[in-house]
């Protein structure tokens, strides 16, 4: 796998340098109370646990050490899974466990390994034949069908690495391999947009430079289609065995590939994605561990319990930066590359994890999107730029996850865009309430609603991104939204017709109150959908206004709602900035705010607080590095986990690097967890 196409992985290998133990041969040194606190989307068990190797061979005879696991180690690994109870299973077995026909074992493991490396065979097989352990090969057709040189990433690597058609016919004849499709030609990078990334062939809508445009959807199902099929084929008659498993390279996938993969036979799908197998993870999305060159016995003992724990990679800690594009986007490409090279050594520099990416731009300042920085149907496209900024961030920094920061309802469309008058109607404009004040498209138009789906497909279709996170103008006020949409969603809800009838009410007032809140929350969640079919492993956080966090009736003003938030979204990103929300004591405003969310489940682990790094309201007087820096110390004390700043401006160094670089030291990467010593990306 190459380091130019592979997106980062998640895995929790950092985890052993944050404990200080001694390592002994039994797994009773790892216990459940000593893994992170988290709140689990998923509570079911773990069923299985699947082990992806790529290479056996030692440092010096390796393609690519990153995914080498030497001989010596491997077979420590497969003691160490024995010693400790540890049961191997095989496909057949995971299928028939499925269909009700037969129990899996305690802790059972499946075996896998990428790539069809002939070290497999010299290495790891006679192992596999000792132990009688089944396993997986996923095979590249392109690369066994060459005679003598395979281009490997740009390296010609002589045939012979590789698997022979003789030694892949012993080990099926054995019974112990299942051949594995992963691809023909796609385990390679192709073009992913006007600046020449390479982005993983499988997912991606290829750049055209010849003809300056993306392929079409009906282009690239038929590129991956032709291509699956033909390894399909290749493999049935090269090894005997038509392969019914669909290995994803890189581990990139998404609805239309599994839909095909699944049409071609091949209904079981392995990612790399986070997390257990439990009851709930569908055949085609299984997911697995990657084991790296620098994976000890105490990494393997703690991966197999974090995956038998039921713990993902949602105990890392937030430490996020909220970008403006805006920012980066220059009409001289030249400027423009220069200010993403900035960009990317700063957040090197500011100690954070994740970043929310801004994907749209707001030219008149109205607080409603008139442009986007992807291609799309809808909304012009200011620049083609996030696909490239996002990339560049998660391959060539720190940052471990990039959330495209979005509008929900606040677009402006053009003209002649038919949802561009479906507009949310306001009963009244007073500076005195708390009315949001900028254009939004109604939730309710069925137009509306088939636009703002659409935005969303086309922004995941154009970008590699880990989640999405929803602005601030998911909210309707307790005068909106009073259009005709509405009122007959109302009628719906057996309310009164109209905005003014409900107010009238107290009964309909609360009832109406509530199914506001729940219908935007449901909303962003079928939007968040959209984006999981391109993007499976996708996390969802919303801004929610200061007030819903601190005042009991603030749901009525704003249609949010804390407890609810906390239950629809992974996190939920408060805007604890007092600065804004003229608080006289800014202490006890933060603090208000903890208590209120210690009191939800879950609440530390799916809040973040985002703080303001200058003060709107004195012409953006940057607030002091020191009071950013003993705020941030305050709320760690205070049990808060997460925490993110607005704004990031770049060429004025604000907030400084060096200060918030310090700042987040404060907090261990991991939840509960020491801070460990960790100065380099693990790319």
């Amino acid at each position: 796998m190459k380091s130019i196409v592979i997106k980062k992985i998640y895995n929790f290998r950092l985890l052993v340098t944050l404990f200080l133990f001694l390592f002994t041969i039994t797994n009773s040194f790892i216990m459940a109370d000593n893994l992170p606190n988290i709140c689990s989307r998923d509570q079911n068990p773990n069923e299985f646990t699947i082990l992806s190797y790529h290479e056996i061979a030692d440092k010096t005879k390796t393609l690519d050490v990153t995914y080498a696991v030497t001989p010596t180690n491997f077979e420590q690994q497969i003691d160490w899974l024995i010693a400790n109870g540890y049961h191997f299973i095989s496909i057949d077995d995971i299928l028939k466990y499925r269909k009700n026909e037969k129990k899996l074992p305690q802790k059972a493991v499946l075996i896998t390994f990428d790539d069809g490396y002939s070290s497999v065979y010299i290495n790891a097989y006679p192992i596999l034949k000792k132990h009688k352990i089944p396993s997986v090969i996923a095979l590249v057709g392109s690369w066994l069908l060459e005679k003598e040189k395979v281009d490997f990433g740009g390296n010609m690597i002589d045939r012979n690495e590789f698997l022979s058609q003789s030694q892949l016919k012993e080990m099926v004849a054995s019974g112990l391999v299942e051949i594995a499709s992963h691809s023909y030609g796609l385990h390679k990078g192709i073009m992913g947009n006007p600046q020449g990334n390479m982005q993983p062939a499988i997912r991606t809508r290829q750049w055209l430079s010849d003809k300056n445009r993306y392929e079409d959807e009906k282009s690239y199902e038929k590129r991956v289609k032709d291509d699956l099929a033909k390894n399909n084929q290749f493999l049935k008659q090269y090894t005997g065995q038509e392969p019914r498993v669909m290995v994803w390279p890189y581990g990139h996938y998404n609805k239309e590939v599994r839909k095909i993969a699944e049409s071609l036979g091949m209904a079981i799908g392995l990612t790399l994605d986070d997390g257990s197998n439990t009851v709930t993870t569908p055949l085609w999305g299984l997911r697995r561990i990657l084991v790296e060159h620098t994976m000890t016995l105490q990494d393997l003992a703690r991966n197999m319990m974090i995956r038998n724990a039921n713990f993902t990679d949602d105990a890392r800690v937030t430490k996020a930066a909220h970008i403006d594009l805006d920012y980066i986007y220059d009409p001289d490409p030249v400027q423009q590359e220069s200010n993403l090279g900035d960009l990317l050594e700063r957040l090197k520099k500011l100690g954070v994890n994740t970043v929310y990416l801004q994907a749209f731009a707001d030219h008149d300042s109205n607080g409603a999107a008139d442009h986007v920085y992807f291609p799309n149907r809808n909304v012009p496209m200011l620049a083609d730029l996030f696909n490239r900024v996002a990339w560049q961030i998660s391959t060539r920094t720190f940052v471990t996850r990039v959330y495209a920061w979005m509008p929900m309802m606040a677009w402006e469309l053009p003209k002649n865009n038919l949802a561009s008058k479906d507009i949310v109607k306001t009963l009244q404009v007073d500076s005195s309430h708390l009315n949001m004040g900028y254009p939004r498209l109604s939730p309710f138009s069925p137009k509306s609603q088939k636009v703002i789906k659409e935005i969303y497909e086309d922004l995941a279709k154009s970008a590699y991104i880990d989640g999405i996170i929803f602005h601030d103008d998911v909210t309707l006020s307790d005068f909106e939204d009073d259009s005709k949409f509405a009122r007959i969603q109302y009628k719906k809800w057996g309310l009164a017709s109209n905005v003014t009838k409900i107010r009238g009410d107290k009964t309909q007032f609360q009832k109406w109150t509530r199914l506001k809140t729940d219908y935007l929350d449901d909303f962003a969640m079928k939007l968040a959908q959209i984006v999981r079919n391109e993007q499976p492993g996708l996390k969802t956080a919303r801004n929610l206004y200061a007030q819903v966090a601190l005042n009991k009736n603030a749901e009525e003003w704003y249609a949010q709602s804390l407890s609810q938030s906390i239950k629809h979204y992974d996190y939920t990103a408060i805007m604890a900035m007092p600065y804004m929300e003229q608080a006289d004591n800014h202490k006890e405003f933060y603090e208000q705010i903890v208590n209120n969310v210690k009191q939800e489940e879950c609440g530390l682990e799916r809040t973040v607080m985002e703080l303001q790094t200058v003060d709107w309201r004195k012409n953006d007087e940057p607030i002091s590095s020191e009071e950013l820096s003993n705020t941030m110390k305050d709320l760690y004390d205070l049990g808060v986990n997460h925490i993110a700043y607005y704004p990031d401006n770049l060429f004025k160094n604000i907030p400084n690097t060096v200060q918030m670089e310090h700042s987040f030291k404060q907090k261990s990467p991991y939840m509960n967890s020491p801070t460990p010593n960790n100065t380099t990306p693990t790319k």
